[in-house]
């Protein structure tokens, strides 16, 4: 029999949560406010705090080859292999967000947190190895390169395992912070990396992240804990992949997300063969930077306004800076350039939180369309079976979004090799924001449309 303890509320309050051993948390209500107030919170918000660190360091790791692929710029690669090495971890990460999804369920949350952040050694150390040697050829760069997107599976099982710990009503702003946390790490290693690879040479650029992948895993070893109520059944999983809602969303997220960490891994290669010469280059690091700091604004404005109306907005707001980052590259313009995609970087930043706010709240509706509203124990179930399903479509959805980075790169790759700048790629991406407003508009906030037997999702503050 595993030892089992209750976890205290303070003020000497009747305790939340049984713990047993190994840091398993055998009751968890986060909807009642007893025991969100009893205690529930204070457990909460400790797990989200550690979540945000090692997610942060997860998406360090995962976007290293944004700035080491300029510094490789003089080892004769041409422009579209350059842009391979950076698309190449944005797409091993998508995949791996998959399984990533369902890990914590499986290991439970704190033990596959430790894990994954274990797994940073991997990228961290081939990369060095490689750098340091002038003679690595081309292929072995793309294989490491790969492996860094292990850092880009961990935001799956992060977001997967915290939207368990808040109630519906603080999710948004919850899974706000935690992903901001993490996508700040992209203008973290932008900033440093360029630093410590100029003290200590371009070998340091993975080594240096070792000591604080082994502390940080301490920390989560020590600090979090895993969740019975969050060990979600496989038919949840099932649901989410056959539901129109899942991949409906997941192709916003691409126009959100995927355009965040697209653009914020491409731009300092982008800006480096645009403008070669200008030290435009030096200011990058501030797009990924402000794009982090909305989006937790982003979930805050969804849980007041609807996700869907503030997608909608975001969406115009890209066409249009999009737009202008075409025009100034045409006068040949940088600073106006730099501008135009900080501003997309603010509106993918405000999109990225309002649109993943919106998954739980489509599979909370539809968990609920069946319920007699004078049933509060079937309606506990709903919201149980729409939490669980809603965490499987976080997943998903994030690795489809993730994707979006690939194709932002790969798209800027083509773009230069075939026409000389990145013209042709920045029109394709003002047409496919016209196509997300139109669905997002179509499909949430037309009052007479429903998807997936879902009435009135708008209604629904979807």
């Amino acid at each position: 029999m595993p030892e089992t303890r209750t976890v205290p509320a303070p003020g000497g309050g009747a305790p939340p949560a049984v713990r047993d051993g190994g840091r398993w948390v055998g009751h968890w209500d986060p909807e009642s406010r007893s025991f969100w107030e009893g205690g529930g919170r204070r457990t909460a918000r400790r797990n989200l705090i550690w979540s945000v660190v090692v997610e942060h360091l997860g998406f360090t790791v995962w976007t290293l080859w944004s700035v080491v692929a300029v510094e490789l710029s003089d080892r004769r690669f041409s422009a579209d292999q350059l842009f391979w090495l950076v698309a190449l971890p944005n797409l091993v990460g998508a995949v791996l967000r998959v399984p990533y999804t369902f890990a914590p369920a499986r290991f439970g949350g704190r033990n596959w947190t430790v894990a994954s952040t274990l797994l940073l050694l991997v990228p961290a150390v081939l990369l060095s190895a490689a750098v340091d040697d002038p003679d690595t050829p081309y292929w072995v760069f793309l294989l490491i390169a790969a492996t860094a997107g292990l850092g880009g599976g961990n935001f799956a099982s992060s977001m997967a395992n915290i939207t368990h710990f808040f109630p519906a009503s603080r999710q948004g702003l919850a899974l706000g912070l935690n992903a901001a946390g993490g996508n700040i790490g992209v203008s973290s290693v932008q900033l440093v990396l360029p630093l410590i690879t100029g003290a200590l040479g371009l070998a340091a650029a993975g080594l240096f992240w070792v000591p604080l992948i082994l502390v940080s895993a301490l920390g989560a070893f020590l600090r979090m804990d895993n969740l019975r109520a969050a060990r979600a059944d496989a038919g949840g999983a099932r649901r989410a992949a056959r539901d129109p809602q899942t991949w409906l969303v997941s192709l916003l997220y691409i126009g959100t997300f995927g355009s965040f960490i697209g653009y914020a891994t491409a731009l300092p290669l982008l800006v480096s063969l645009e403008f070669p010469g200008t030290g435009a280059a030096s200011y990058v690091f501030l797009g990924a930077l402000v794009g982090s700091c909305t989006r937790p604004l982003g979930g805050l404005l969804a849980d007041r306004f609807g996700g869907a109306r503030v997608t909608a907005w975001n969406f115009l707001a890209m066409a249009v800076a999009v737009l202008g980052a075409l025009a100034a590259l045409r006068s040949h313009h940088y600073p106006s350039f730099l501008l135009a995609f900080f501003l997309l970087f603010v509106t993918a930043g405000l999109g990225n939180g309002s649109t993943y706010r919106m998954i739980p709240a489509i599979f909370r509706a539809r968990a609920l369309r069946d319920v007699p509203g004078d049933d509060p124990a079937a309606r506990r179930d709903a919201l149980a079976r729409g939490r669980r399903d809603g965490s499987a479509a976080l997943g998903l959805t994030s690795a489809v979004g993730a994707a979006g980075g690939f194709l932002v790169n790969r798209a800027f790759g083509s773009s230069v090799a075939g026409t000389g700048d990145s013209g042709a790629a920045l029109l394709a991406f003002a047409a496919f924001y016209g196509v997300c407003l139109a669905l997002t508009w179509f499909c949430y906030l037309r009052r007479s449309f429903a998807v997936g037997r879902v009435p009135s999702l708008a209604a629904a503050d979807v």
